[in-house]
């Protein structure tokens, strides 16, 4: 028995993707077809509702794959309304400092495609958007993108083709917003643990890797 755990987890999946569905049609075997509203919903423009919900956001994912159509979710964050609604088709998320992997910017650059998911903490209203965008560093644009302060380097422009108020039962679900009912903190590892031991570099402390996340959190804005 092999103790490599990457080829182990490796013949796992390959054992797993040998029946694995294949087709659309195999899929809605197993599903019965959606309540038509649920179709209804998916519009391609933003309501008074929908705005004002993007406003009040203060958290949204962006989903978006290379050209090779590997995926990458990330969030950003800001001030409540820190997405600007443009119109009511074109949205613009100003970016932040990060860790300068580009990973979402440069997705956006090969495909033009993201997906969003605006989240409000503390309400269970979340809406999914999709469509086309690109990256702009047009500065009379990012003049208007100063939620943080001031201008960013750059900002991702959407083209709204869906948006799609989903519904809550997966935020209410997972007691997102219920302390009681959160894993207590010294039960899941620290983000510092978990980074040394992604790192995996002789000689790196935990101590040094909490002090590395203390200097980036003080220049967020920077």
């Amino acid at each position: 028995m092999t103790t490599d755990t990457g080829t182990t987890s490796g013949l796992l999946f390959e054992a797993l993707e040998a029946d694995a569905l294949t087709s659309t049609e195999q899929l809605r075997e197993l599903y019965p077809q959606p309540h038509e509203n649920a179709v209804r919903k998916e519009i391609d423009h933003l309501t008074d509702e929908t705005r004002a919900l993007i406003g009040c956001a203060s958290l949204v994912f962006i989903g978006s794959t290379d050209a090779e159509g590997r995926a990458d979710v990330t969030p950003r964050g800001g001030p409540p309304g820190f997405v600007s609604v443009l119109d009511d088709r074109t949205l613009a998320i100003p970016d932040a400092t990060g860790n300068k992997r580009l990973d979402t910017l440069q997705n956006v650059v090969e495909t033009g495609q993201v997906g969003l998911l605006f989240v409000v903490p503390g309400r269970t209203s979340t809406l999914r958007v999709n469509g086309r965008a690109f990256v702009s560093a047009r500065p009379e644009l990012l003049g208007r993108l100063t939620a943080v302060g001031k201008p960013p380097v750059s900002a991702i422009v959407v083209r709204i083709e869906a948006a799609y108020p989903h519904c809550p039962k997966s935020l209410m679900r997972g007691n997102a917003w219920k302390p009681e009912n959160w894993v207590p903190a010294d039960v899941q590892p620290s983000s510092a643990r978990v980074t040394l031991a992604q790192l995996d570099l002789p000689g790196l402390t935990v101590e040094q890797v909490e002090e590395l996340e203390r200097e980036s959190l003080r220049t967020r804005y920077e």
